[in-house]
């Protein structure tokens, strides 16, 4: 980045990255427009006037000190009248990509004693996050295909081309899918959609929206049917494979071509090609995720790569090394995660990693009784557009006592707020990717300092995190004693817990990286120890080389075995079945995501926004025809929880019976402050689909397979 009186001049690739080789997303470039945004909050506002719905429209700007006070003294009263749990929190996805609130923030958030904690965990990834738990016992433990390596990759509901890798962190991922297919192997996508992924792959298999885990059952049916299991080296580690094989018995290709649409022949030739090739993958990301059938889906992808000899060997899927190792730094403190300890009060939904699933927010703010949400607090995250039935959410988010977002913008969600706390811009604070190191398809170190100072009445997110702990855990005397604690934080700050965690890790103190261990690091770089000193003198990163086996020593399970057969899961197959024999709706709804598009919060980027628009919905020929539809013009579109208007856009690259809407959109919302997103509002795709429409064994939002209508407007 080049960068001259206090202004971006310009945004390129590092081509002395070991790791990017000087690739960069199109979502880069914006990085100028988000730190010279006008709309961009800079000082707290304070909610001045209550109008009809509680949108935003009368705010004062107000000093640190004063909106510090105000939010923690009118949370320590509601939490003192009603509890911890009358406090909730919702955290959106930039939080994994902000060292301060990955720390602070989480110290701040985890110390409320709170049980209505929320994230976008639960409308994304938690179904492979509770495989990760109960098959290998933790969390994090989220294997990534060795992409490098592979010479058959698989790819069900994911779109990497766009995404650039999703649990899979890959720069340039275009071209890496690109040199599995020069060197001779295949790449095959199963979606919904013909996506940008699948014009690279070359081989594209249609799948009705929400079948994927019958799928991937039937592939394991034929391999144990034709004798194609391969478990290799790690048949010892293995549990449950008797199981799993009485648990395929009843769902041949033939029995679930009906309802997933994916010919026998197609399975069968599936399920030999990845036994029969050396490096293969199964690779399922948000599509396989968000849908009824989100959990099992996610496990069978680890059953089937266990299945067929590709977990923890080179091209298939494997774990990596990252220099800050979150999982060894989370076990000495007896946390790998925690699944149904608790539920939420109205849909019954399972506590995962001591959150409830964000479907059920809104229910937990409307239903009275013990445990019901008075205060939330909201910090990167627009749940408004982001979450199902958003429209329910506003409702909900009108009737609360208080709202606290710690967000840069006046957007969709925290117009709604009382107070709002903005944080400094991405250019001004350093940065250090760990929950995407942790997803790497190669280790890699890399650290950011920031570009630019912040202004001195700015503030950092973990300095807004530190001031309302300070002012909100505990009784006033307890605070008191704490004050030098939080001090003493403030002080430290977050690159001292990166120091130290760089200092812990496996390429830190104890281990060192000598010249012959195939490391290599930037041009100015040479081989040597990771520390936070040595990543600021290497600006470009350090390449610690390949993913390498990594279990048993890997495995957080009390028995040191690999669990195949958890029961959870068993228990959730005759739901399953009978989704194998019931008919499949008349049309369902999917979303989808575009390369200049990221969620929710970077609509007001004019670079990312310009073009011909992008939020349309696609339909197949067959179905426009039927409901009279031309291309371009206008649809209605409908479900149980609402409707939009939406421009129709016909193209077989849908398969009939589904339609697509893009999510992140919905800016035509007033009283924002959202000036280029609100000249490109498109429609909200969450306004549309239906909290109670979850995976039941989860909890996870299922945004995909939503029964819709379609026609002409009236």
């Amino acid at each position: 980045m080049t960068a001259s009186a206090g202004r971006v001049v310009a945004v390129r690739g590092d081509r002395d990255d070991p790791f990017s080789g000087g690739y960069i997303c199109p979502k880069a470039t914006a990085l100028a427009d988000l730190h010279h945004d006008p709309d961009r909050l800079r000082t707290p506002l304070v909610r001045t006037t209550e109008t009809a719905g509680r949108r935003g429209t009368g705010w004062r700007e107000t000093g640190w000190d004063e909106a510090f006070d105000l939010v923690g003294r009118r949370l320590a009263a509601i939490r003192a009248e009603h509890g911890p749990d009358s406090i909730g929190v919702y955290q959106g996805n930039p939080t994994a990509h902000n060292l301060g609130l990955m720390t602070y923030g989480q110290l701040l958030f985890r110390s409320l004693g709170t049980r209505n904690l929320f994230s976008a965990t639960s409308i994304d990834q938690l179904p492979h996050m509770l495989a990760a738990l109960l098959t290998f016992g933790h969390q994090l433990l989220m294997p990534v295909p060795d992409v490098d390596r592979c010479d058959l990759f698989v790819c069900l509901g994911g779109n990497p081309a766009v995404s650039n890798g999703s649990i899979m962190t890959a720069p340039n991922i275009r071209d890496r899918l690109r040199a599995i297919r020069a060197r001779g192997g295949r790449v095959v996508v199963i979606d919904p959609r013909r996506t940008e992924t699948a014009d690279l792959a070359g081989e594209h298999l249609f799948i009705r929206p929400g079948t994927d885990a019958l799928l991937l059952l039937s592939i394991v049916h034929v391999l144990f049917a034709d004798d194609l299991v391969r478990t290799g080296a790690l048949r010892p580690l293995l549990s449950g494979l008797d199981a799993v094989r009485a648990a395929a018995t009843g769902f041949p290709p033939e029995a679930t071509a009906p309802a997933t649409g994916v010919g026998p022949a197609r399975v069968r030739e599936l399920a030999r090609a990845l036994s029969g090739t050396p490096r293969a993958v199964v690779y399922g990301r948000v599509g396989l995720c968000t849908q009824e059938f989100g959990g099992l889906a996610a496990w069978l992808v680890l059953v089937v790569n266990a299945l067929t000899g590709h977990l923890d060997t080179p091209g298939g899927a494997m774990f990596s090394t990252p220099a800050i190792d979150p999982l060894a730094l989370l076990r000495r403190f007896g946390h790998g995660g925690a699944f149904d300890r608790w539920r939420s009060r109205g849909a019954a939904l399972p506590e995962f990693g001591g959150e409830l699933p964000v479907a059920a927010l809104a229910d937990e703010i409307e239903t009275p009784g013990q445990r019901q949400i008075r205060a939330l607090i909201t910090s990167a995250g627009n749940p408004v557009l982001s979450t199902p039935n958003g429209a329910r959410l506003e409702r909900a988010l009108a009737g609360l006592d208080l709202m606290v977002s710690i967000d840069p913008y006046l957007n969709e969600t925290t117009r709604f707020a009382h107070v709002i706390l903005p944080p400094t811009g991405p250019l001004e604070r350093s940065h250090y990717e760990i929950p995407l190191a942790l997803y790497s398809v190669r280790n890699v170190a890399k650290y950011s300092p920031a570009v630019f100072p912040r202004g001195p009445e700015q503030r950092h997110d973990w300095e807004i995190c530190i001031e309302l702990a300070a002012r909100l855990l505990g009784p006033p005397a307890l605070r008191r004693m704490a004050r030098p604690v939080w001090a003493m934080l403030r002080r430290l700050g977050p690159e001292a817990l990166l120091a130290v965690a760089l200092a812990a890790g496996p390429y830190g103190l104890r281990h060192r990286v000598s010249a012959g261990s195939g490391v290599r690091v930037g041009r100015l770089g040479t081989p040597g120890r990771v520390s936070l000193r040595r990543l600021r003198r290497t600006p470009h990163g350090i390449d610690l080389g390949p993913l390498q086996p990594r279990l048993p020593g890997r495995l957080h399970t009390r028995d040191g075995l690999i669990h195949l057969a958890p029961p959870e899961y068993l228990a959730d197959l005759p739901r399953l079945r009978a989704r194998m024999s019931a008919p499949p709706p008349e049309l369902v709804l999917i979303g989808r995501r575009h390369l200049r598009s990221n969620n929710s919060w970077m609509h007001n980027s004019p670079r990312l926004v310009k073009g011909r628009p992008r939020c349309t919905l696609l339909v197949h020929p067959s179905d426009a025809e039927a409901r009279g539809l031309d291309d371009g013009a206008m649809a209605r579109l409908s479900s149980r929880v609402g409707a939009v208007e939406v421009p129709v856009e016909v193209t077989e690259s849908i398969m009939p019976g589904v339609v697509s809407l893009p999510h992140g959109w919905g800016h035509g919302r007033g009283g924002t402050r959202l000036s280029t997103a609100a000249e490109h509002p498109g429609v909200s795709l969450n306004d549309v689909t239906d909290e109670r429409f979850v995976d039941t064994l989860t909890g996870n939002a299922a945004v995909s397979g939503v029964v819709v209508r379609l026609r002409r407007p009236p």
